[in-house]
């Protein structure tokens, strides 16, 4: 009878787990129509979410025969407690990784942004160079525009005023107008060095012995034949050439004296003015001045 009792209440504690696993369907398929009735009520409390935009999990009503935790619990128990939270944190997931791409979409923007902001200064700083070199340029050009209208002006001023620069004296025998070899050696080297020149003229003057309009006739013959000369071997022009011929007229030496002439002989002296330096000094292009515009 004894051993009888054991066995029954052996069964007994045996089968106790059993029938609790049998309820705890029934207590969680009695909880959606109660958790239903707690969050209608919760709702019209409070309309508090989560970062999902749903709200935050609610913990179960009723906690059954064993409590939160039951050591007997089968696995498709477990799947359906654990479910709702796998499910909150793979949105979660989701969620962390949309932002993560925007964030990165509105960094990739951001550096576009900079990087455009960037090359805009840089541009704007060349152009800011370029307008400076140019407004340099325009000054230099304005100076020099300046000084040469000023050298202009002193020249055009000055156009008739002519300088000596140099004398060379023809000798002849007397009695004769024809031009020595040493004469016109002399004569070469005065006119070589004025091919292509311009502001310049030449004196010739002639001087003979003798008196009156004799000596003033072949004083004119001898300068005459410095003139041709000039004209014919060095094209000379001959609008840039005065002739005089002086016969015995006085001439001053170096003492303040005057003498007459003694022979015959012509003073050719070569005069100029500053249009030959206004050309010298004439600026020369630069090479973005040579180029033709674009």
């Amino acid at each position: 009878m004894k051993n009888f009792s054991v066995a029954l209440l052996l069964a007994v504690v045996l089968a106790l787990p059993a029938v609790a696993q049998q309820s705890t369907p029934d207590q969680s398929s009695s909880q959606p129509a109660q958790a239903a009735s707690t969050d209608q009520s919760s709702s019209t409390t409070s309309a508090t979410v989560g970062a999902t935009g749903k709200e935050p999990l609610q913990p179960p009503a009723r906690e059954g025969f064993w409590g939160r935790l039951n050591p007997f619990a089968r696995k498709k128990y477990v799947q359906r407690q654990t479910a709702p939270i796998r499910d909150r944190v793979n949105e979660l997931d989701d969620l962390t990784a949309a932002n993560s791409k925007m964030i990165r979409d509105v960094d990739a923007r951001a550096q576009q942004g900079i990087q455009q902001a960037s090359a805009k200064a840089n541009e704007a700083d060349q152009h800011a160079i370029d307008a400076g070199n140019k407004a340099s340029m325009a000054q230099q050009t304005a100076t020099q525009a300046n000084t040469r209208l000023t050298t202009v002006e002193q020249v055009v001023g000055n156009i008739d005023q002519y300088k000596p620069t140099s004398q060379t004296e023809i000798r002849f025998r007397p009695g004769q107008t024809v031009l020595s070899q040493n004469a016109k050696s002399a004569l070469d080297d005065l006119a070589t060095p004025l091919k292509n020149q311009r502001g310049y003229i030449l004196e010739v003057h002639g001087f003979s012995s003798g008196r009156g309009q004799a000596a003033i006739q072949t004083s004119q013959r001898m300068a005459d034949s410095v003139v041709r000369y000039l004209v014919l071997n060095h094209d000379i022009p001959v609008f840039r050439i005065f002739v005089v011929g002086m016969g015995n007229a006085p001439v001053a030496s170096d003492d303040t004296t005057t003498r007459r002439a003694s022979g015959g002989r012509v003073e050719v002296t070569l005069k100029k003015n500053d249009v030959e330096t206004l050309a010298a000094n004439q600026p020369t292009p630069t090479q973005d001045q040579q180029a033709p515009p674009k």
